[in-house]
């Protein structure tokens, strides 16, 4: 029989604090390989000094310091990388990791950022600031040789924003739900409705419908009624993602009001990702685009034909067309996006933007914590979301150059053995002399989803 070693019951007792602590004796964590990895990656590009050129304008000299910007948008990074979506939890996250504190570069004897800290800063620095630091990390991405800039497919998906439906009120008389429905039950003969008659009277009319050109939120006014995804009515943003169908990178983004229609947003982020890749080095021509049938437009074919631009849009179903009252143009354009959609080549790239394009949604909204806005506000929304797709691209970086999966999926298993395949697995990607030569087959990278 083995023996078994005595050993007494270890209790939990009030420790005093000592007052001085030795450096060398203080605690520190083994710091986290996908963090160390960005880190050296940010150093490398000359991050600090980009940004801290790029916000120096909006600061006065001689005041009391404030957050160094290198420290700001890394936490708005980790907001991505941990899913995190509010201030408050980035702030409490970077407070409570000593990982995390080695990432942003702050001792254990200084206190990190609070969330009104980020919300000061955010409100300091213009949105024209957040979108060259997007466009920064989009040039990492071509200095390795992931962009490709000839097929760019574009989608949209809907944000929550951060105010409820029954807080909405009528544009011309102020009104909210329950003084409204008041007035129409006061209408029909009842003197002093209670609220159990209003609710019964409010689900048994007709014609019941909310109208964002009649009724507003009061406290988030940019927010617009829409249906989310989950067939929930809500207050909402529209956020749109132009996504290299190759290297799956997010090229552009925008942040626009729910009403919008798809046609007339397209064209503009379609506009931007051409600028951004042409920012970022990429010296491709934008050749090609897809997007789904809600995209569909005759103006949209045309204006994308006189452009150079070939469509590949899924036309909704209609019965018949009538060509007379609409210009020739319209027509040759409608009728050669009908031809490209049906060959090979454009049943590829539709599939291609569904599963890539829907993709960027799943990490940027769902695991990245951007599905709800906290913030009001469209440029504030705009702000955060265009950050988020930001650290989308830094993490598709590590992924694959490096083979760095996210950091909650990269546990001391899971990293070796990622790391490990990716460098056993050949070259999954164009090559970079072979940009702007071929077709859709060949050698394309296929998707991770770690």
């Amino acid at each position: 029989m083995k023996r078994l070693i005595s050993m007494a019951l270890g209790k939990r007792n009030p420790k005093q604090d000592e007052l001085f602590i030795p450096t060398a004796k203080l605690a520190t964590g083994p710091g986290h390989p996908f963090y160390t990895k960005l880190n050296e990656v940010l150093a490398a590009a000359g991050f600090e000094a980009f940004v801290e050129k790029l916000c120096a304008p909006f600061y006065k000299e001689g005041g009391r310091p404030g957050i160094p910007p290198g420290v700001y948008f890394r936490m708005l990074f980790i907001g991505y990388f941990e899913g995190l979506d509010s201030q408050r939890g980035i702030a409490w996250r970077c407070a409570d990791s000593l990982a995390l504190r080695t990432f942003l570069g702050i001792a254990l004897t200084e206190a990190t950022p609070v969330h009104a800290s980020m919300t000061i800063i955010r409100q300091r620095l213009p949105e024209a600031v957040f979108d060259k630091v997007f466009v920064f990390v989009l040039g990492l991405l071509e200095a390795k040789g992931l962009l490709r800039g000839k097929t760019i497919g574009i989608d949209a998906t809907t944000l929550e924003a951060n105010a409820a439906m029954k807080s909405i009120v009528r544009k011309d008389t102020g009104e909210d739900w329950q003084q409204y429905l008041r007035g129409l039950a006061q209408a029909e003969g009842m003197e002093n409705p209670t609220e159990e008659d209003l609710r019964r009277q409010d689900r048994g009319r007709k014609g019941k419908k909310v109208s964002n050109a009649q009724w507003e939120s009061p406290v988030d006014p940019d927010s617009r009624i829409a249906k989310m995804k989950d067939g929930r009515t809500h207050l909402a943003y529209k956020a749109e993602h132009a996504v290299d169908l190759v290297s799956e990178a997010i090229v552009a983004t925008t942040v626009t009001f729910a009403d919008k229609a798809d046609p007339q947003i397209g064209p503009v982020t379609l506009s931007l990702a051409a600028a951004n890749l042409g920012l970022a080095g990429n010296e491709t021509e934008l050749a090609e685009t897809v997007m789904d049938k809600g995209y569909h437009d005759n103006g949209l074919l045309a204006r994308l034909a006189e452009q150079g631009v070939r469509t590949y849009i899924p036309e909704r179903r209609q019965k018949s067309r009538c060509w007379t009252d609409k210009p020739v143009e319209q027509q040759k354009a409608f009728r050669a996006n009908r031809r490209r959609v049906r060959g090979q080549k454009g049943r590829q790239l539709n599939r291609w933007r569904s599963e890539r394009c829907e993709r960027t949604f799943a990490h940027v909204c769902e695991t990245g914590g951007g599905r709800r806005a906290w913030l009001r506000g469209q440029i504030n929304v705009s702000k955060t979301h265009t950050l988020k797709c930001a650290a989308y691209n830094l993490g598709l970086l590590l992924r694959k150059v490096w083979g760095y999966c996210k950091p909650r999926n990269a546990g001391a298993a899971g990293f070796l053995f990622g790391r490990f395949w990716w460098s056993w697995q050949p070259c999954r990607w164009e090559s970079p002399s072979s940009r702007g030569q071929g077709s859709v087959g060949g050698r394309v990278d296929t998707a991770c989803c770690c």
